[in-house]
């Protein structure tokens, strides 16, 4: 196996394809193919159904680490605009080669983003459905605040369910005698997730935002806080500490280029569903009680009718 960091393999490869331009997914595909016995590991993990869903995950921590990766080496750049980012190797005149990123930068159609011109949260409900889908393979459910009872008064609901939840069907391409061992022994077969969206994380709502994402995803196997920026180093940080205590991730979501997004927290996968906290939901919201009667069919049958998921 090789010693070099992930980091180091990106430099290398970057070297070793000096000036030419690659995506976060060029570079994952690669460094992959150039270094299998380092990442065989990982990709047995039962959490990636797929290759596209592993090297979703690479891509994610490329675009997590892109200061770390620039740092490692003064000859490396990236380049958000235009999208997507993109990464390269100057090794003739690293200077001239910064004064063109920002010059590049500078030039960009100045037409208003997404971002720029405003959005609300339920505006980023159908992109993260669709990074989801595309990016993780999971099939999604939005949870709509106003299909719950009013029983737990005014802004009650908010710490009960998330925005989207989401299945992955672990075993969707295991052969059937593996399947049939699986379910006699109450293995688990299938992998619920839970998604709580912000436009933006500061230092007035990060912790309001990441205790809600914890009370609305403590019944499922991984949890995660969905914003598209945070406001800086600090909130980066207590995010980290909050992570680290209490197992919810945070992605970084690109509404421009939602295969951009960045997995930068990965969340801390629980072994069980609480199916206690999941009959409560069950029973004060209408599309939470469709999620669950969906898994229950997958579970039965083995089937997912696509018409039933990722509706945008």
């Amino acid at each position: 196996m090789s010693k070099l960091s992930q980091t180091q393999k990106i430099i290398e490869f970057l070297k070793a394809n000096s000036a030419q331009r690659f995506t976060a997914r060029e570079i994952a595909e690669a460094i992959v193919a150039r270094y299998p016995e380092d990442y065989a590991e990982k990709r047995n993990n039962p959490r990636f159904v797929d290759d596209n869903s592993f090297i979703a995950q690479i891509v994610a921590e490329i675009g997590s680490r892109k200061e770390q990766i620039v740092n490692g080496d003064n000859h490396v750049f990236w380049q958000d605009k235009p999208r997507p980012r993109v990464y390269w190797y100057d090794a003739e005149n690293f200077t001239d080669a910064a004064d063109a990123v920002y010059q590049e930068v500078d030039e960009v159609d100045e037409t208003p983003t997404l971002v720029e011109q405003g959005f609300s949260e339920h505006q980023l409900y159908p992109i993260l459905i669709e990074y989801l889908k595309s990016e993780l393979k999971l099939f999604c459910m939005r949870i709509d605040e106003k299909r719950s009872k009013n029983s737990r008064g005014s802004g009650g609901n908010q710490w009960l369910h998330p925005d989207i939840v989401a299945m992955q069907p672990v075993d969707k391409d295991w052969n059937e005698l593996v399947r049939s061992c699986v379910k006699q022994g109450a293995g688990q077969s299938v992998r619920l997730w839970s998604f709580e969206v912000k436009k933006e994380l500061s230092s007035s709502n990060v912790r309001k935002s990441f205790f809600q994402a914890v009370s609305n995803s403590s019944w499922a196997n991984e949890g995660y806080l969905v914003a598209t920026s945070i406001s800086d180093a600090n909130v980066e940080l207590e995010l980290r500490m909050l992570s680290a205590l209490h197992g919810i991730g945070v992605i970084l979501l690109n509404p421009e280029n939602p295969s951009e997004s960045e997995m930068m927290l990965p969340a801390k996968a629980r072994q069980e569903v609480d199916w206690q906290s999941v009959n409560r939901i069950v029973a004060e919201n209408e599309d939470f009680k469709d999620y669950i009667e969906q898994v229950s069919t997958y579970y039965q049958t083995g089937r997912v009718r696509g018409k039933d998921w990722n509706k945008v």
